[in-house]
């Protein structure tokens, strides 16, 4: 039994990017939620030891390569998924390019940005949801962050050497109407598609400076970061039976920042 407090028992979850904090946090809750978790990336051997807790503990969890930004990997992904399993329930997009420092970095950095979170995000979209769509059901949740909602704020980062690029405000604004596209879309063939955005997530091991820290806190109504597995919930949320009547959305899960 799950010991998640919401059920995905008897799905089949792909999930975009796992090897990164949040990422990590989202494939391992998804398994204990009961779900049989693909989690693909370019180099899945970054996931063995995630794989390997998950074996442990009983849950489903597997790591597999694929390009998301080549067509033809996707679709490979996607036909080898249905040949084993005969369906797909839902999808996660929490992969992410960050090539960018600052706004006058080379243009050349924000093409390779481009390349992942905007050619990328639509292709596994569409790879993924026409196969939903043709089943006539699914859920896609893509991952956000309040960068796509706010502008930067020069306060939080005064004093430190933390950096605020513009492609990923870029992307993560376009992710959240892409979402409301995308769910116009597949609405009527019974797929639902949703963001989650999840404010700043504090990362133990490069915990942030201690003024970032205190400065942060104070835009939120929680007084703190969030932990990486705060977030899980959301999307187990929107991935589950739970929520059937949601689609088109932007969930922030930020302490009440952007509220304030």
């Amino acid at each position: 039994m799950s010991d998640f407090p919401i059920s995905l028992a008897g799905k089949l979850v792909v999930q975009f990017g796992g090897s990164g904090l949040l990422g990590r946090a989202l494939a391992a809750d998804l398994a204990r939620a009961g779900a049989h978790v693909i989690v693909a990336g370019r180099d899945p051997s970054k996931l063995a030891d995630l794989q390997t807790d998950a074996a442990t503990a009983g849950h489903l969890l597997t790591a597999t390569a694929v390009d998301i930004t080549d067509e033809a990997s996707l679709a490979a992904l996607r036909d080898g998924l249905l040949d084993q399993h005969g369906r797909i329930d839902g999808v996660v997009f929490n992969a992410v390019s960050r090539p960018m420092a600052g706004l006058n970095d080379p243009v050349a950095a924000w093409r390779d940005s481009m390349e992942t979170n905007a050619t990328g995000l639509l292709l596994t979209a569409r790879t993924f949801g026409n196969a939903m769509a043709s089943a006539g059901s699914g859920s896609l949740v893509n991952i956000g962050s309040i960068q796509g909602m706010v502008g930067p704020n020069g306060f939080l980062y005064e004093g430190t050497e933390m950096i605020s690029p513009p492609d990923y405000f870029f992307h993560k604004g376009g992710m959240v109407n892409l979402t409301r596209y995308l769910a116009a879309q597949y609405g009527p063939k019974g797929v639902r598609v949703n963001t989650v955005s999840p404010g700043g997530i504090f990362n133990p091991a490069k915990p942030p400076p201690d003024a970032f820290l205190q400065r942060y806190g104070q835009m939120t109504m929680t007084g703190r970061m969030a932990h990486a597995h705060e977030i899980s919930g959301a999307v187990a949320f929107l991935l589950s039976d739970a929520s059937t009547y949601v689609t088109g959305t932007n969930l922030p899960v930020d302490g009440g920042y952007t509220a304030k």
